[in-house]
């Protein structure tokens, strides 16, 4: 829609720039250069001083890449800084974190939207206190009926207990993952660039923010890094198959082989032998010095085929047979497809095609119930 378009009476959302600007990683002033507008014009219109005209609304959209509706909409609701759980936090820089946030609002309005249309599972993560990470992760364990079995497949395994699983936007990187509570709904966000059994791992450490880091503030303090990750390891390899298959002599060759059990990388099936006491200090050491040399470290060996996510590949599927295309589904939320491509990439391989428009709203009695089974 061309902003000309749009009378003055139309609400300008001011959020809405300030989160474009956050989602391309620009500052004030690039903005500004880049939208031909001066830098106190820009600062005017982000703090709901000035109202931009049409025109220059044009010239922002374009600047930034967004539709010209995406000015207009409601408001959207970032993720709040304090209450996300991200990985290697202090790594990041202002606007690493900013696009990652600036992303996952995007997200929201997508999973509204979806939420909308189609039943979802609904989210059933148990949340604790007062339990440390490892008591955590058979608790859940117990609770989703798991047992000591493998988890076949983690990202099915969130879906089917209600977490809406994205991937982090291709302009964040260097985000390994995040997550955070939105309500009484978990959201979990993935590199989908690392290898299958790496994502594993960030799923099940996501998840362990989940269940002991909720109801307040992330304190971003390295212990609730360190229980997140203990409970991701327990989580995916529990302590009785651990002890009853791992191999003791602390061979990398046999580690890779056993590792396939669990489907996790074989730096983890290390690391939770060494917390189980089934390698030694110095077993550890020499087993991870081995896994360097061979650069298992940043090439993971014999890896699987990465996990995709149930849930999307059913709602597409059913958009594409109602001949809904993803270009309507952007439009829908005011995003580029670029946008909604990368909000699911990597985690479904079914195209979205068909010409079909979005206009109407399904009502409650027509939504298709998605089930992971």
């Amino acid at each position: 829609m061309d902003s000309r378009e749009y009378s003055a009476e139309d609400s300008f959302s001011a959020s809405r720039l300030i989160l474009g600007r956050k989602c391309r990683g620009l500052t004030k002033g690039a903005l500004a250069q880049a939208a031909d507008i001066s830098e106190r014009s820009l600062t005017a219109y982000e703090k709901e001083e000035k109202r931009p005209k049409p025109l220059t609304v044009e010239r922002i959209a374009t600047a930034l890449n967004f539709p010209v509706a995406f000015f207009y909409g409601a408001p959207t609701e970032e993720p709040l800084i304090e209450a996300t759980s991200f990985r290697a936090l202090s790594t990041l820089t202002a606007r690493q974190r900013d696009q990652a946030i600036g992303g996952a609002a995007l997200a929201l309005d997508l999973s509204s939207w979806i939420d909308q249309r189609f039943k979802l599972p609904i989210p059933d993560v148990p949340r604790v206190r007062g339990v440390d990470a490892e008591a955590a992760a058979i608790a859940v364990r117990n609770e989703w009926g798991l047992g000591e079995r493998p988890v076949r497949n983690m990202l099915h395994l969130l879906e089917a207990h209600g977490v809406r699983v994205f991937s982090v936007t291709q302009d964040s990187l260097r985000v390994d993952a995040f997550s955070f509570w939105r309500g009484d709904t978990p959201y979990v966000f993935l590199n989908t660039m690392k290898s299958a059994e790496h994502r594993r791992m960030d799923a099940a450490h996501e998840l362990g923010h989940l269940v002991l880091h909720w109801g307040r503030e992330a304190t971003r303090a390295r212990s609730d890094e360190q229980a997140a990750h203990a409970f991701g390891s327990a989580f995916l390899m529990p302590a009785g198959s651990v002890r009853a298959l791992a191999p003791r002599a602390g061979r990398v060759s046999e580690l890779v082989r056993a590792k396939h059990h669990w489907n996790v990388a074989v730096a983890n099936l290390a690391y939770r032998m060494h917390s189980l006491k089934l390698l030694s200090e110095w077993q550890y050491r020499t087993v991870f010095i081995e896994i360097s040399k061979r650069g298992y470290r940043t090439a993971e060996p014999q890896t699987s085929v990465p996990e995709t996510s149930l849930i999307l590949e059913k709602v597409f599927s059913q958009l594409r047979d109602r001949g809904v295309s993803k270009s309507d589904v952007a439009a829908a939320i005011n995003i580029q497809v670029e946008d909604l491509n990368d909000l699911i990439f990597g985690l479904t391989l079914t195209p979205l095609t068909g010409e079909g428009r979005v206009g109407h709203r399904n009502s409650e009695t027509e939504k298709p119930d998605l089930r992971i089974v």
